[in-house]
């Protein structure tokens, strides 16, 4: 059984992070613009606190219905992954987003995302 750990919605943005057993699944949608920038910055400090609090393994960003990201709200994302890179090797959890091929932006930005941080971040395209 899935317990909601986060969601957000927004004119423009949804966002929901549910813990299942090993695993938090998070699932992002609409537009992520300066709009959604605190929305989307509450809702990772959570899902990191809660990855923390659980010890969880690995984090789920299903990012197939997210048409759009700004640079704000992308630099959000590296801050979320710096501070699971600050933790100790023991307590640190695998983070994999979950891509669309047809999005050209999400697998440039991805891209990046995971050369920072290639022993933590996975990228799929779905």
């Amino acid at each position: 059984m899935s317990t909601e750990i986060a969601a957000v919605d927004a004119e423009d943005f949804k966002g929901q992070a549910l813990h299942d057993g090993e695993a938090i699944e998070t699932s992002l949608q609409g537009t992520a613009d300066y709009a959604a920038l605190d929305a989307l910055e509450m809702m990772l400090g959570r899902v990191h606190a809660e990855a923390k609090r659980l010890g969880v393994r690995n984090v789920t960003v299903d990012m197939r219905k997210l048409e759009f990201m700004n640079s704000s709200c992308f630099k959000t994302l590296v801050s979320w992954i710096t501070d699971v890179q600050e933790l100790p090797e023991a307590a640190r959890y695998k983070v994999t987003f979950l891509s669309n091929p047809k999005l050209y932006w999400q697998k440039r930005s991805l891209h990046s995302l995971r050369s920072f941080a290639v022993d933590l971040v996975t990228i799929t395209e779905a």
